[in-house]
């Protein structure tokens, strides 16, 4: 499509001298020049100061007409915000401000130019913030995990340490008691021990004479029976282990607390809106005024140009 559009605009022929192609466009007077006629131009006193530009750089559309008038329109009102052509500047707008409808259009280029290049400029440096933000953010979150690893790690230790020093006191502990059960049992068989003598003892006498010297015996035997104590264990020693009722929150409480802040942004203009398409049908170059934009269409591009009052 474009190219078709340059190769229109490259066959156009010079509207001064009408041979030659008219290889350059003058924006002020809306005609194709050959580049002798361009020169010429430009030599005059009244057109010196006129701009040019490569006519395969030119749309080939057709110029939007008044309304009123069927003439072409080439200027704006700016007090009623409109395009007029010049039999609108003598009547309905006479003694209103005016301004060439293609230096208002070079003003919205320059301008919209202008403003792209610092946005994406702001962008860039947005960007470029952004990044730097991001790696330090991301050193940062390092460090905490570290710090909470640490932490946790030193709290395991506690708890392991604090484990250990548990076990090795139910050992002790346990172990002062089975001692004192293990001497309770060496006790008692040292009385098994002496119960068995006696009883050798008392069966051998059982096989004696009866007589006096028995009598001394059994006496003694019964003094030594009677020395021969027995004690109860009245009580056996028990262990057990009370766990206390720890939950979710009881161990958090053990640890630090950590906060991320959120990420903050200022308005994102037109993003996520959709974008105006460009009308492809020949309207008016500048449409009503709606809430204080106005519309034009440049006549280098083509595109609908807005402006805000």
């Amino acid at each position: 499509m474009l190219s078709d559009k340059m190769a229109q605009a490259a066959s156009k022929t010079c509207e001064i001298c009408i041979s030659a192609s008219g290889s350059q466009y003058c924006l002020e007077c809306e005609q194709y020049f050959c580049e002798n006629c361009k020169t010429f131009h430009n030599r005059q006193k009244i057109s010196k100061t006129h701009q040019f530009q490569s006519a395969l750089d030119v749309i080939p559309e057709g110029k939007s007409k008044c309304k009123d008038h069927n003439e072409d329109v080439s200027f704006v009102c700016n007090a009623c915000n409109v395009a007029v052509c010049s039999s609108c500047v003598t009547g309905s707008h006479k003694r209103h401000d005016f301004s060439k409808l293609h230096d208002s259009i070079s003003q919205l280029k320059a301008t919209n130019e202008q403003e792209l290049c610092r946005k994406v400029q702001e962008a860039t440096k947005n960007m470029k913030r952004v990044e730097e933000g991001l790696n330090t953010f991301d050193m940062k979150v390092e460090v905490v995990v570290k710090a909470i690893t640490e932490n946790g790690s030193k709290i395991k230790a506690m708890v392991d340490t604090h484990i250990a020093q548990m076990i090795a006191s139910v050992k002790d502990q346990s172990r002062m008691e089975r001692d004192k059960m293990t001497k309770i049992i060496a006790d008692t068989r040292m009385d098994l021990k002496v119960g068995s003598d006696l009883d050798k003892t008392m069966y051998e006498l059982y096989k004696t004479r009866h007589d006096d010297k028995l009598l001394q015996s059994l006496q003694k035997l019964t003094d030594d029976i009677a020395k021969l104590t027995i004690e109860p264990i009245t009580e056996y020693p028990d262990v057990f282990y009370t766990a206390k009722s720890t939950n979710d929150h009881d161990i958090k409480q053990l640890f630090g607390t950590f906060k991320i802040s959120d990420v903050r942004t200022g308005e994102t203009g037109y993003r996520g809106k959709e974008l105006h398409k460009p009308n492809s049908e020949n309207k008016q170059d500048m449409k009503p005024k709606e809430q204080g934009r106005y519309l034009y269409r440049c006549d280098g591009c083509g595109k609908e140009m807005r402006t805000y009052k």
